[in-house]
C-alpha cells in the first residue's frame, strides 16, 4: 500500500509536477520589464563583478539567470533552461538590467544589414553557378 503524502491532494497535479508557481507571482503582476523590452535571440552576460547573493529583493530564478548568464546566452535559451515563459524571462532580465547585474547585447538591426539590391545580385550570381 502506498503512502498518502500530507496536505490536500488534487487530482491534476501528480508527484512529476514539481512545485507550481505562477508566472505573476515570479514577476510581482508585472507584464513587462523595468526597460524595453529584449529580443528572443539578444545576449545577455552577467557583469563580471555580478553577485546576486549580495542584492536584497532577488528571488532563486534571478539568481540563476545570472549564474546561467556567466557565458552569454540568448533570451530564448534562458526561458528554455528556467522552463518558464519568455515574458517572464523578460521581465526578471529588466530587474537585473536595472540593478547591473547583466547586460544585454542586442542584435543588430534592420539598418546594419546589406541592401535588397545586394542581397538580389548575390541570389542572380548563384542562380547563373
Amino acid at each position: 500500500m502506498r503512502a498518502e503524502s500530507p496536505g490536500p491532494q488534487h487530482e491534476w497535479l501528480d508527484g512529476a509536477a514539481g512545485p507550481v508557481v505562477r508566472p505573476y507571482t515570479l514577476t510581482g503582476g508585472r507584464v513587462r520589464p523595468a526597460v524595453d523590452g529584449f529580443d528572443l535571440v539578444a545576449f545577455v552576460l552577467a557583469a563580471p563583478t555580478a553577485d546576486a547573493v549580495g542584492h536584497p529583493g532577488l528571488q532563486p530564478e534571478h539568481r540563476r539567470l545570472v549564474e546561467l548568464a556567466r557565458r552569454p546566452v540568448a533570451v530564448a535559451d534562458l526561458a528554455a533552461d528556467l522552463d518558464l515563459a519568455v515574458g517572464v524571462v523578460r521581465v526578471l532580465l529588466g530587474d537585473l538590467l536595472a540593478r547591473g547585474l547583466v547586460a544585454v547585447h542586442q542584435p543588430p538591426t534592420a539598418t546594419h544589414l546589406p541592401d535588397d539590391n545586394i542581397l538580389k545580385a548575390v541570389v542572380s550570381g548563384l542562380r547563373a553557378l
